[in-house]
Parts: structure tokens; sequence; C-alpha cells
């Protein structure tokens, strides 16, 4: 079975922090981002055998990045894809804060949903089943996961069993790498968030 599975957060780009991109197009890496990932490659051990990614531009980007340095191809998996944000897919955080469902799904995650959105749970589904599937895997030892904030803080929550409404406990920065080891008994988190060195 896959012993290792780093799940590994997209780099920097230019809208960071100021829009909520989800799966807005032409998002990519900025300089900065590129060079995160660059040293983010330098830091995953072991040798990954598998390194998959969102469909989303920046996260193949980082995961290209990824790739070049240990020689491997990348495939791309939808369960690996960001939260889908709906009517808020492109507002800027200064747009959302006054909007009342805003609030309602930042305090509720387990049980509200982005208007014509999907669910946090949802969302959760997805990854762990993939994440699960991996696990069975006997001819992995190790596999990079490129993907977003959400779907890594889904997993981790699901993993650490704690609730969807609890999701700001953990906080998931670019270029990160958090850690899952599996093995016959499930999966145990060993490392959350481990940021790339400057």
């Amino acid at each position: 079975m896959a012993g290792i599975i780093h799940l590994v957060r997209h780099g920097h780009h230019a809208l960071l922090g100021r829009i909520l991109c989800g799966r807005m197009k032409g998002v990519e890496l900025s300089d900065l981002g590129c060079e995160e990932m660059a040293r983010c490659a330098g830091t995953i051990a072991p040798r990954p055998s598998l390194i998959q990614s969102s469909p989303q531009r920046r996260c193949v980007q980082s995961a290209c990045i990824l790739a070049a340095h240990f020689r491997l191809p990348v495939e791309i998996v939808p369960a690996l894809d960001e939260l889908d944000y709906g009517e808020w897919t492109g507002r800027s955080f200064d747009d959302l804060a006054p909007d009342r469902r805003w609030s309602r799904w930042n305090g509720r995650r387990g049980t509200s949903r982005p208007p014509g959105g999907e669910t946090m749970r949802s969302l959760q589904n997805r990854v762990v089943a993939h994440l699960e599937q991996l696990r069975g895997d006997r001819n992995r030892d190790a596999v990079v996961l490129v993907s977003h904030a959400e779907p890594i803080r889904a997993a981790l929550l699901h993993y650490s069993r704690t609730p969807l409404d609890q999701f700001l406990s953990i906080e998931i920065d670019p270029a990160s790498i958090s850690t899952l080891r599996a093995d016959s008994r499930g999966m145990k988190i060993t490392g959350i968030n481990q940021r790339v060195p400057a």
C-alpha cells in the first residue's frame, strides 16, 4: 500500500488573499509561487513514484515543477479539484465580508454551502475516497498530491476526527506540505502545514 502521502498546496499567485478564486480560469503562479515550489521539491522525501494534481492551472503548474525535479509525469485527478464556490467564485473577500450567507458558511461549514456551489461534506467525501483508493495501492511507497487549501483541510479534518465547522483550526499555507502515513489500520497524520525554507 502507499506508505506516505504528501498533500501539497499550490504556490503563491497574485490574487491570493484578495479574491476567492475557486475554479476561476486563468489563475497562474506568480514568480514567488514558482520559487516556492522549486524549494518545496527539495524537501519532499522519500522520493515519490506518483505525482497527481487538481485540474486547476495553479496546481498543474506547481505539480509540473515538482515533476521536473523528480522526473515524473503529472496525473490530473478531478477528486483533488478546488471546492466549487458557485456564485461566489471570483468575488473579492472585501465584497463577501458583509454577506450574511458568507458569515453563515464560515461558521457552519458542516451544514451550509456556497450559493450554487458544493458542500464541504461533498468535498471531503471525494477527497477521502481518493486517498483511501491510494492507500490500497500496493505499488506505491510515496505519492504527492497537489491541491488547494480546502481539499487538504477537509482530508486532515477527516483523519483527525475534527468536525468540519472547525476548519479554521488547520492552517494550510501556499507551497506547504502535510503528510499522511498509511498502513493496514488506516491513515495517520504525521505533519501539517510544513513550510518550505525561505
